[in-house]
């Protein structure tokens, strides 16, 4: 029996050769936005093209940006459209891999060379990790607890413009000397009445920025009535996953943990022994989508939801949204850009394109790439200097985490 013979046809052109795809520049921009600094990265292309994206390690932005120049030195040339390809080479081009200043700098890069693909090929960037599973991304908004009377308020305009999700930080957060035990008591005081005005269908979460120690965080579960609080976030340092276990035997209270996570290495074990029941990565400094999508698919295994961390400005937060459209498990995106709470890291003059905020969601957009546009003269106009995260001590002069 004679086999068909079938006569092959020349794949169809989906993108521009590749010296014209090829990796022309990549520079890394430092800007003041807001009260915060914002790294940005702007690779380019042969044929022009430019893809942006950014750094999530604040206030150690010129650390970040002199590993960016040294990726430059042999990046310049590539393929941008060889993403994965990239992002390995970056992560074991050094004998000592991984750390939070490499992975901020190599995440910058991914985002960007997603942004140019997406571009390239006049799609949204959602589209490229399997196209968009919703159409808003849900979030939750954040607020500083001062007092009983201001965390009412606070809250009730945020349901009241409909979100369903809310997070605190706790009392005495913005303090140059942090007492923990002091600050507890009231905090657990002020959820409860939160709770009790606002009723169960209120999520209620807690930011404790990883200022605690086990100890001290079992004391304030301890002082919660059961059912008040929703997520306790960051209670401790992320190093001892020994220390996480203490704790968790301690509290029933879920855990959004991964915001100081810098690899898929570092999530595992938190995934794997049931340590968080959210996942808090940066897409801006766990490795870009590249790294995101594989971590996002180990914590679909154990059925844990995505909710990422998103403190910075508009690039961060469209990638954060494509990430979180396009998998299956996702809660609440975090946002700064609340009622209570805008803080000026998106200002239209510099991002006079970017993904807008919709009541509590951000509609998924379908422009191409990332779907932000940047004013690049205004941006590197914008003048920097400096800013450094708090210092802050105990009331012995001790000093603690920020």
């Amino acid at each position: 029996m004679a086999l068909k013979t079938h006569h092959a046809q020349a794949a169809p052109a989906i993108c521009s050769t590749s010296s014209a795809a090829s990796i022309a520049a990549i520079d890394p921009i430092i800007a003041r936005v807001g009260g915060r600094n914002q790294l940005l990265v702007r690779v380019e292309t042969e044929d022009g093209l430019i893809g942006w994206g950014e750094s999530g390690l604040s206030s150690r932005e010129t650390a970040v940006a002199a590993v960016i120049h040294d990726f430059a030195r042999f990046l310049v040339g590539q393929d941008s459209r060889k993403i994965g390809r990239v992002w390995q080479e970056c992560y074991r081009s050094q004998y000592f891999e991984g750390g939070r200043v490499l992975t901020a700098a190599i995440s910058a890069i991914d985002i960007a060379l997603h942004d140019l693909l997406g571009k390239r090929l006049e799609v949204p960037v959602h589209q490229l990790l399997g196209g968009k599973q919703r159409d808003v991304v849900p979030t939750f908004a954040s607020f500083l607890a001062t007092s009983d009377d201001q965390a009412v308020e606070a809250t009730r305009v945020l349901v009241d413009a409909g979100w369903d999700c809310v997070r605190i930080y706790p009392a005495g957060f913005d303090s140059e000397t942090f007492d923990p035990r002091a600050s507890l008591g009231d905090t657990a005081r002020t959820l409860t009445l939160l709770r009790e005005t606002f009723g169960l269908s209120l999520c209620l979460g807690i930011d404790l920025h990883h200022r605690y120690t086990p100890v001290e965080i079992a004391n304030f579960c301890a002082k919660l009535p059961a059912g008040v609080l929703d997520f306790l976030e960051e209670p401790i340092r992320c190093e001892s996953t020994e220390a996480y276990a203490a704790l968790r035997s301690l509290t029933d209270i879920p855990f959004a943990i991964g915001e100081e996570f810098a690899s898929k290495w570092q999530a595992a074990p938190y995934l794997e022994q049931g340590l968080t029941q959210f996942m808090r990565f940066d897409i801006c400094n766990i490795g870009g989508f590249t790294e995101a999508m594989k971590i996002a698919g180990m914590a679909e295994r154990y059925y844990v939801d995505l909710m990422p961390h998103n403190p910075l400005g508009p690039i961060c937060t469209a990638a954060s949204v494509h990430l979180s459209a396009a998998v299956p498990n996702f809660s609440w995106l975090e946002t700064r850009q609340s009622p209570v709470e805008n803080l000026g890291f998106h200002d239209p003059a510099l991002f006079p394109v970017q993904v807008d905020l919709d009541g509590p969601v951000y509609p998924v957009p379908d422009r191409p790439g990332l779907g932000v546009e940047v004013d690049e003269a205004a941006l590197r106009a914008s003048g920097t200097e400096h800013v450094e995260c708090p210092h802050l001590s105990r009331p012995d002069g001790s000093v603690t985490n920020w």
